[in-house]
Parts: structure tokens; C-alpha cells; sequence
């Protein structure tokens, strides 16, 4: 059963609509649309937390898609379950594809900073002091790189890198 059949409740019902509307009057060809329908479904799935179901509609939505602002959303997207499921590498590969695809996306950015940042706090734990060091040093880089596409997001991040030094310019507001 398509996913557009199992919505539930009110706010989905209302944006599958919309979706449908939208998708109906979009100037695009026919494997566009299709790609759109698989994204939109795998956002449905994802948000209820039926990850598999979701990473498959994306797989798909990614065969179809040939704009590469609209392929990066899906990498992000997919990057987003596995980094919620604890595969990390996973999600740096998937983030790291977005970002060569459309380098103006600072989620992708910020999001493989935390995974560095959580990486190197690990290390560091672990008594391997340098390498902890280089993998915050990374998550720096990232943030820094974040930051400069959307100045007014990431505020615990604009402080970490000031308190720890990591910051040699005003990037901040």
C-alpha cells in the first residue's frame, strides 16, 4: 500500500494534499515527479520512525533524481537515520556526498561536526589524547565552515569554539 494511503492523521492527510497539489502543477518530467513522490514518502516514513521503509523510498527517490540540490536532501536525509541508529561512519559517508553535491548545506555541515566532536570527546575518554584532539579539531572546521552559511544558527557550537579557543576569527553574527 502506497505510503499516501496509510497517513493517519490530520497534518499528514494536509501535506500529502498539498504534496499531490504541488506535484500535479510542477513543471517537471515524469521521473522527477516520481523521484518526489519516493522522497515524500520516505519523509512519511522517517518521521514515524520506520526507518528501513524509510532508507528504501530514498534509495529509490536517489535512482530517479537527477538535480543534485534535490540528490543532496536525500543523502542528508539518509545520513540523519543512520547517524540516529548509531552507524556514524555510515552517516559521514552519506553527509559527506551531500556536501560534494551542494556545498550550501550547514545541517550537513553541523551535523558531521557533532558526529567529529562526539568522536573526539570518545577518543579522549579512551586516554588517546591527540587524536581526540585532531577529531575536535575537525568538528571546528565544520562548524566553522556551518556558521558562515547561517551565522544565526549553532549557538552551543559558537560557544564551544570560543571557550576553546578553536576559533581565529569572527564568524559569529
Amino acid at each position: 500500500m502506497p505510503r499516501t494511503q496509510k497517513n493517519d492523521n490530520f497534518i499528514d492527510k494536509s501535506f500529502t494534499v498539498m504534496a499531490d497539489l504541488i506535484l500535479k502543477l510542477l513543471p517537471a518530467n515524469r521521473k522527477a515527479k516520481e523521484a518526489f513522490v519516493y522522497y515524500r514518502d520516505g519523509m512519511s516514513a522517517q518521521a514515524e520512525g520506520e526507518y528501513a521503509e524509510a532508507l528504501d523510498y530514498y534509495a529509490e527517490a536517489l535512482s530517479l533524481e537527477e538535480d543534485p540540490n534535490d540528490k543532496s536532501y536525500i543523502l542528508y536525509n539518509m545520513g540523519l537515520i543512520y547517524a540516529s541508529n548509531g552507524d556514524h561512519n555510515k552517516a559521514l559517508e552519506l553527509y559527506h556526498q551531500a556536501i560534494e553535491l551542494n556545498p550550501r548545506l550547514p545541517q550537513a555541515l553541523n551535523n558531521i561536526a557533532v558526529i567529529y566532536h562526539y568522536q573526539g570527546e570518545k577518543a579522549k575518554e579512551e586516554g588517546d589524547t591527540d587524536g581526540g584532539e585532531a577529531l575536535l579539531d575537525k568538528a571546528a572546521d565544520y562548524w566553522i565552515r556551518a556558521i558562515r552559511l547561517a551565522p544565526n544558527n549553532y549557538i552551543e557550537a559558537q560557544n564551544w569554539l570560543k571557550t576553546t579557543g578553536r576559533s581565529q576569527i569572527d564568524v559569529f553574527f
